[in-house]
């Protein structure tokens, strides 16, 4: 082709196209270290406690009813059909501290807690058993028990539990179809029944409980208060209901809700026997419901690391074709505006040293912070390629210039990546800057010119002549 800019835009898309390559298998290793992390969380779990969530406790009795019905032949039969009557409390409260207790897989850590709560419910006089089909005969009732559903009780270090002020064993497992892992008590007091006794009756479970990343409440009583503390800087209040009141610091925080019945469908959700469903966190002890509509209601915390190096890095990847663009951008500023010639494989060396970034951006973050991996790596690749612009742009004051250009992007990119909810705007604008800064400055080029006519030296002789220059 005699038009050299149609060459150069060929070859430069050549180039781009095998930096986008490597930043594509970049991005396989972040992915592919992100999976790592996600398996050891997986691993932790497995031998200790997944998220905990806590449901209760309720007063549970299972029933028999007649069921009068045709076989296949028309013939009219009967037949018992279970179903569960529930009692829920009329108070219920939570004094709950937790203690963080990491956990590491190999480079990984993972956020542990040990959990102490104190957990007090109270059932009012008259406070029935409900869920009795209308219209069908109850056979037979078994006396009912107290029921706490937990979502994993493998992280159970100790339990006790009183009723009325009368310590009573407790059992594992729940005996309930749809929320079967947690503690029952088959041994109540006379009148535990809620439906017979004119004495309100107050149940205290004291617990300690082991659990992954995250605690939650399901509020099942007709008041729900719950407080927590914990020695986690960094916690993330997640679910159907924030915290009225909380402090967070250096040393940990404190948070406590109040939620009424009347704000909460969680009530008429357990008796419907609803699905637990997540706050984000995976948590294998029962099946979710794909809908928020078919869920129960919780609330709680999630134990965050808000400088997670492997979300971060991934983001970063993501700008790493808009890096290579800018810096191409850059270099091609200085070649047509100072009329010099830059090598395809140069404008290849200089990609390959800003994808290289990223590389070192995982592997040195897992082993330090992110923040001083982000620095050690971008300092490395500024300095490189302050020197190496240097030489191919011709002298060392058009290097210094364009290393600085490089800081600035880098910085850029750290705030960016501190961003969330104004990421996309200061993203936007800093292009725009980006635009107007290069449309002002080869306002007077003539492009065709260019293309066809000039000849301009290459690099490494403008370099010598600086050099003479100042000899």
């Amino acid at each position: 082709m005699k038009n050299r800019l149609v060459q150069k835009a060929l070859s430069l898309a050549i180039t781009m196209a095998l930096l986008m390559v490597a930043l594509m298998m970049i991005s396989d290793v972040v992915r592919d270290r992100i999976y790592n992390r996600d398996r050891a969380v997986q691993s932790v779990v497995n031998s200790t406690a997944g998220p905990q969530t806590l449901f209760g406790p309720v007063l549970a009795q299972r029933c028999s009813r007649e069921v009068s019905g045709k076989d296949s032949e028309g013939r009219v039969e009967t037949r018992l059909v279970s179903f569960q009557r529930y009692a829920l409390p009329d108070e219920l409260s939570h004094q709950t501290r937790a203690e963080m207790q990491p956990r590491a897989r190999g480079l990984y850590q993972v956020n542990t807690f040990l959990m102490h709560d104190k957990l007090v419910a109270r059932f009012a006089p008259g406070n029935q058993l409900q869920g009795k089909p209308e219209g069908s005969a109850v056979r037979h009732c078994d006396a009912p028990r107290l029921v706490l559903p937990l979502s994993d009780p493998r992280g159970i270090r100790s339990a006790t539990l009183q009723v009325d002020g009368k310590p009573l064993p407790l059992e594992p497992g729940t005996g309930h179809s749809v929320y079967p892992r947690g503690l029952q008590s088959k041994t109540l007091a006379a009148g535990a029944s809620g439906s017979d006794s004119n004495a309100t009756m107050e149940v205290v479970v004291l617990l300690q409980l082991m659990g992954t990343e995250r605690v939650a409440f399901v509020p099942l009583g007709g008041t729900n208060q719950v407080s927590m503390q914990a020695d986690w800087p960094h916690p993330s209040f997640g679910g159907n209901f924030l915290p009225l009141g909380r402090e967070v610091s250096e040393q940990g925080f404190t948070a406590s809700w109040s939620i009424p019945a009347l704000a909460s469908s969680a009530r008429q959700a357990f008796v419907q026997e609803r699905s637990l469903c997540s706050l984000g966190i995976a948590d294998t002890s029962y099946a979710y419901a794909a809908e928020e509509s078919q869920c129960l209601e919780q609330f709680g915390t999630s134990f965050i690391d808000p400088v997670n190096p492997y979300s971060l890095s991934d983001r970063a990847t993501k700008y790493g074709v808009l890096f290579v663009v800018l810096t191409f951008v850059a270099v091609a500023m200085f070649e047509v505006l100072k009329k010099l010639r830059v090598h395809p494989v140069q404008y290849l060396l200089v990609g390959s040293a800003l994808c290289i970034f990223f590389l070192l951006l995982i592997s040195l973050s897992e082993h330090l912070g992110f923040t001083q991996a982000y620095a050690m790596g971008a300092g490395a690749c500024v300095l490189l390629l302050g020197y190496y612009a240097s030489h191919i742009l011709g002298s060392l004051r058009r290097g210094l210039p364009f290393a600085a250009l490089i800081a600035v992007m880098y910085g850029l990119l750290f705030v960016l990546l501190q961003l969330e909810q104004t990421a996309l705007a200061v993203g936007s604008l800093a292009l725009f800057a980006v635009l107007a800064i290069v449309m002002v400055a080869t306002r007077k080029v003539d492009w065709y010119a260019f293309g066809k006519g000039d000849n301009p030296e290459p690099a490494p002789k403008a370099w010598a002549q600086g050099l003479q220059e100042r000899a």
